[in-house]
């Protein structure tokens, strides 16, 4: 089951051509679904960015709705990746989180690394329209050629160790990634490719012009 939460940041950031099982809607976000005639199967957050006029708009169209003060310690995005694990999903979507505030995003982005940590039979990613973000746990990962032209690496939190890359432009074997590198970065999926790597968490950015 494939779970996608769409979020209230930038409209021009949405991948409203996903298209999962289950749709959840975080505050503003909700309305972009609504107003594309995407009705989400529920609805969370505090809905600090929408007038009582759109909400009410919002409560007409969707029956599930789960609202939070504003008051709390997680965020509006936080509540909906813990609603979205309920549904015991393969993949869990997140768009509308990239834009506008980038302490939003930097948010998202931690609560996401730590998601894939608890869940790891669980992928997770971040998609706009030019790219997918995501992170992988030590092992083997197949890189798939796609409309993203371009994949580049990243340390986060720990170095890598024994990075070796297949089926790209730039091959290499038994690699570490450091914290603060920019040498991997836009690199080219040329054949069946992967990355493998036995210490450390990636994260990984594909993305096209």
């Amino acid at each position: 089951m494939i779970v996608a939460i769409c979020s209230g940041g930038p409209i021009h950031e949405v991948a409203f051509s996903l298209m999962p099982d289950i749709w959840i809607g975080v505050d503003r976000g909700a309305l972009y679904l609504i107003d594309k005639g995407i009705y989400p199967h529920h609805i969370v957050g505090d809905f600090d960015s929408v007038t009582a006029e759109e909400f009410a708009r919002i409560s007409e169209a969707i029956e599930h709705i789960e609202q939070f003060q504003a008051e709390k310690d997680e965020t509006d995005t936080d509540l909906a990746l813990q609603k979205a694990i309920t549904f015991e999903p393969t993949e869990v979507l997140l768009t509308g989180v990239t834009g506008g505030r980038l302490d939003h995003y930097e948010a998202t982005l931690r609560s996401v690394f730590l998601m894939q940590q608890q869940y790891p039979h669980i992928v997770f990613k971040i998609i706009n329209l030019q790219n997918t973000i995501q992170f992988l746990l030590p092992g083997t990962h197949m890189l798939e050629q796609s409309d993203y032209s371009y994949v580049s690496f990243f340390a986060y939190g720990k170095t890598l160790q024994n990075v070796t890359l297949r089926g790209v432009k730039y091959e290499t074997v038994n690699e570490l990634i450091e914290q603060g590198t920019s040498r991997f970065t836009s690199n080219e999926i040329i054949g069946e490719g992967s990355i493998s790597f036995t210490g450390g968490i990636c994260l990984m950015i594909k993305s096209k012009d």
